[in-house]
């Protein structure tokens, strides 16, 4: 490849010309090598060579029908013959009708919905709409957590990458969550009183309940943090307490939705009802971007008579909203969320087996097809295998050589600093599964080796 990438050149494949012209997310730009993603079908992606890759991640986590879902497709096609687009303020029948069938799965009575072109978006409009409806003006939103790049969420996010985008939306503020494996208050499992939310109790007391709006959520917080299951009994105490003090409850389900956990939202594992859920990606299969944020009947009433100020080009589109309606019945009529929930035992219980034999797997946790290992040094003092900050699609050290490994192997996952995530379409069946965790298993004792190489230097 040429070094100098503001001269026009002739393109040579696919990948060379999307280097040449497009702008890719959270990397430098240097030395990318983008893999081609040529075409995909059910659980499988072909790359430029034509080699097939299982897709263990579901790209990200959004591909829950599986890829290129024929029943979805032909909405689309249907749709766009029809009426492509019409402006938001205008009723159409795909919108209505999908608004209605979001609010059917919805828990409780959150039965009305605003839509947003996606997850991060969806998620700035929760906090305009908290704030509108409270008349109060912090949202505190937790660290280890992701809401979305554009400038709220990100401000919402908290990760290390949130200070690469400050000064930020005033009004946020952070606390703990319960990442139980690394627990911020030193408690174990077995003994912990949950301190984060006694914690996050004393934040809401130093400023002043009487001003925080909302607290938000990542239910089950996606793998670009860490994928965290919280205790059976922390989001029936969040929801108490955020109760107490008047306060409403944000659960960010854009990737922990439709199907994803085993059940339609990740919040019904606790039988929880939040004021608010934002939602993305599953919603259409990602086979066209949409999102919404589905609000109580209280807020609903509330909008009778408050104006939100807030509105969106896309919001509702057409061929977006026939892709959601085509998404939602293929997870009723397939029973993908039940597959979902059986898998998941499966996958679960196959990680724990692969725990056992590599050194370098910390921890595994999961719920549904919505996995992850965590990779360290030492499983005595939980060191982390490589260090935490280090950019999303880097290649370094024993991460590197299992993404390598499993690139041979014909097979993808969702990779973070440390972690491998696991979270493959919905549709997989237990022999594609196994085939998946098998090259995994495989793969882990690169790292397995890289560790004992470095113990005997």
């Amino acid at each position: 490849m040429p070094d100098d990438l503001t001269t026009y050149h002739p393109h040579k494949s696919v990948a060379d010309q999307n280097r040449h012209h497009v702008i890719f997310p959270w990397t430098k730009q240097a030395g990318l090598k983008p893999k081609e993603i040529m075409r995909a079908e059910g659980v499988y992606v072909w790359d430029g060579s034509g080699k097939r890759y299982l897709d263990l991640a579901a790209q990200l986590a959004c591909v829950n029908a599986g890829h290129q879902h024929p029943r979805i497709v032909r909405a689309i096609q249907e749709q766009a013959a029809k009426l492509c687009y019409a402006a938001p303020q205008f009723a159409t029948e795909v919108r209505g009708r999908l608004a209605q069938m979001i609010a059917e799965v919805m828990p409780g009575d959150l039965n009305k919905v605003y839509f947003t072109s996606a997850g991060a978006e969806a998620n700035e409009y929760a906090v305009k709409i908290a704030r509108t409806v409270t008349g109060r003006p912090k949202i505190i939103a937790r660290y280890r957590a992701y809401h979305g790049a554009t400038h709220g969420a990100m401000s919402l996010t908290g990760d290390w990458r949130r200070a690469y985008n400050e000064p930020g939306m005033p009004g946020t503020v952070h606390a703990f969550q319960p990442y139980c494996y690394r627990c911020t208050f030193g408690q174990e499992p077995g003994s912990c009183a949950r301190e984060c939310l006694t914690s996050l109790e004393e934040i809401i007391q130093f400023e002043n309940p009487e001003f925080v709006a909302a607290v938000i959520v990542e239910t089950i917080t996606g793998p670009s943090n860490g994928l965290y299951v919280p205790p059976d009994d922390y989001m029936p105490k969040l929801r108490a307490l955020c109760d107490k003090y008047g306060i409403m409850l944000i659960c960010d389900e854009v990737m922990s939705g439709w199907g994803r956990t085993g059940e339609w939202f990740a919040v019904n594992n606790w039988n929880v009802v939040p004021d608010i859920i934002t939602t993305a990606k599953g919603l259409t299969n990602a086979q066209v971007p949409l999102g919404a944020v589905v609000v109580s009947g209280r807020i609903a009433e509330a909008l009778e008579e408050q104006t939100l100020w807030a509105g969106s080009t896309y919001s509702g589109h057409a061929l977006a909203c026939a892709a959601g309606i085509a998404a939602i019945e293929t997870y009723r009529e397939e029973g993908l969320i039940e597959n979902s929930r059986r898998l998941g035992t499966v996958l679960l219980s196959e990680l724990q087996r692969i725990q056992q034999r590599h050194p370098t797997v910390g921890d595994v946790r999961g719920r549904g097809l919505f996995a992850a290992i965590e990779l360290v040094k030492d499983r005595g003092t939980r060191a982390p295998l490589m260090p935490a900050r280090e950019e999303p699609y880097a290649t370094r050290g024993g991460l590197g050589a299992i993404k390598r490994a499993l690139d041979e192997a014909g097979v993808m996952v969702f990779t973070r600093p440390n972690l491998i995530g696991i979270s493959p379409p919905l549709n997989i069946t237990e022999e594609q599964l196994m085939e998946g965790l098998a090259a995994l298993d495989r793969a882990l004792d690169h790292a397995d080796a890289m560790l004992l190489e470095s113990a005997a230097g």
